[in-house]
């Protein structure tokens, strides 16, 4: 009898899930404007100034290698770093010129700007 409830209650959330993962489709295929004009890849950082050199760069060639038509933009969005990490990032973003150095709210403002172009 325990197993026949355990069994009920696995297979009643299985088939939720199911219904969820369905309506989830469904909602972003109808309400979201998603364009396939490129990729943005947004990075939030804060004090990282030992690690984000050799992340920046890993994540550029990454990216980057065999596959430049298809990226927009790399941003970096500084969360308020107390140490070198904001002019770590910039000194990267002059040698590639996809990567842009910006604050946090400036993040946001170009996030809420992408699905209205």
């Amino acid at each position: 009898m325990l197993e026949f409830v355990f069994n009920t209650i696995f297979w009643t959330l299985a088939i939720y899930g199911l219904f969820e993962i369905v309506k989830s489709i469904i909602y972003i295929s109808t309400y979201t404007r998603f364009k396939s004009d490129g990729i943005y890849v947004i990075i939030a950082v804060k004090n990282q100034e030992e690690k984000i050199e050799g992340f920046l760069r890993s994540i550029i060639f990454k990216i980057l290698y065999g596959r430049e038509e298809y990226l927009k933009n790399i941003i970096v969005a500084d969360l308020q770093s107390t140490d070198n990490t904001k002019e770590i990032a910039k000194k990267l973003s002059k040698d590639y010129e996809i990567m842009k150095v910006i604050s946090w709210k400036e993040c946001k403002d170009i996030i809420d700007n992408v699905n209205e172009n």
